[in-house]
Parts: structure tokens; sequence; C-alpha cells
């Protein structure tokens, strides 16, 4: 038997090798359909070959192509919109293995010093910058600017450290708010304290 599909409508269908080259109707779509001559390797191979042909044709076939692109296309999304922010960081210099515990310096005298611009931040996240409040970031950069340029008429420059003295139950955000606004200044030693509210 010779097994060959309609080209109309695709039902496969038989026929007597005696029929080959002739033209005969489709039972289904009343077609005119030629049956397939066998090929060189015999009856059997043709049935193979024609069959197998007509069952590529009925298939339905997944196209991966616009699969693709969605995913192409979130991972271009995800690139774009993802945020990449760097973290602000000080620089917090090594001890000096030289300075011997005698040669360290106190608060007391940390404070005394002239080159030393003293903030203090209270429980209540008040802040005092050389005894003045400055309630807001942009009052404490103008502060430490102020300071840090030295007093009007002189040409000697302001101090170039900061120490700032929090409370330990302050918030950390103004603390680092605090060490921040010192880095933005150019402030060349930063330290931090933590004192009780009486020591403040």
């Amino acid at each position: 038997m010779i097994c060959f599909p309609c080209p109309e409508c695709h039902r496969p269908l038989k026929a007597d090798p005696a029929a080959a080259g002739r033209v005969l109707p489709c039972p289904d779509c009343t077609g005119d359909v030629e049956v397939p001559r066998p090929g060189p390797g015999g009856e059997d191979e043709a049935e193979r070959v024609e069959f197998g042909h007509g069952q590529e044709e009925l298939q339905d076939h997944i196209d991966m192509t616009p699969m693709i692109d969605c995913v192409f296309q979130l991972l271009i999304f995800f690139m774009v919109t993802a945020t990449y922010t760097q973290q602000a960081s000080l620089k917090m210099p090594p001890p000096d293995q030289q300075e011997s515990a005698t040669q360290a310096r106190t608060l007391e005298e940390l404070e005394r010093d002239d080159d030393y611009v003293i903030i203090r931040i209270g429980r209540d996240d008040t802040v005092w910058v050389d005894e003045q409040e400055a309630p807001s970031r942009q009052e404490v950069l103008a502060k430490l600017r102020e300071a840090r340029e030295g007093p009007a008429g002189s040409t000697s420059p302001g101090p170039t450290s900061l120490l700032v003295l929090a409370d330990g139950e302050a918030r950390h955000e103004t603390v680092v708010m605090a060490l921040d606004a010192g880095n933005a200044v150019g402030m060349e030693d930063i330290r931090l304290a933590t004192v009780d509210e009486e020591d403040l």
C-alpha cells in the first residue's frame, strides 16, 4: 500500500501500488489527489516517506521566537530600572602603634583644642555646632563651613578637625549626618565619641 496525505485536507490516504500516478478523488474534500509513485527503495520506503511527509505537515509547531523576545525585553527592563547606589563611607585611620598610652589625648584636651570644631548631639537629636544650635543639615553645613574658613578678616585657616560628641540614645541617622557634613566641608580629621547627656 502507498500511504500519502491529501494536499487539501491533509487526510492520510492509502492506495494500491497499481494506482500509482493516477488521480483519485479525496473522500473528505472531494478534491483530486494524485497517487505518488513508489521510490527506488520500493513500496515500504515510498509509504514511509510519503506518510511521514504528511505527518510533518499535520504536526503543530511551537514558535519560540516570541518567548525569546519577551525574555530579552524583561532582561533589558531590569537592567535599565536597576539602581546602583554607592554607599558613602569615611576612612578610619588605623591606630598609631608608635603612640604610647601616655601620649593619647583625653576628651577634655580635644575639647580645649582650637583646631577642633565640636558638634554635640543630644538625646533628643538636637545638634549644636560650637555651642550654636543647628536644627537642620543645611545649617550644620553652613556653620561648619564658617568655622572651616576661620574668623572674618583673618588670614589663618580655620580648624581642620571635627569632634562629634553624641549621646548614647541619639539616633544613628543624626550622627551619620554630622559625620557626612564634616566630610563634605573638607575636615581632615573626624572623630566620634559617645558621652552621657550630662557631659554634653
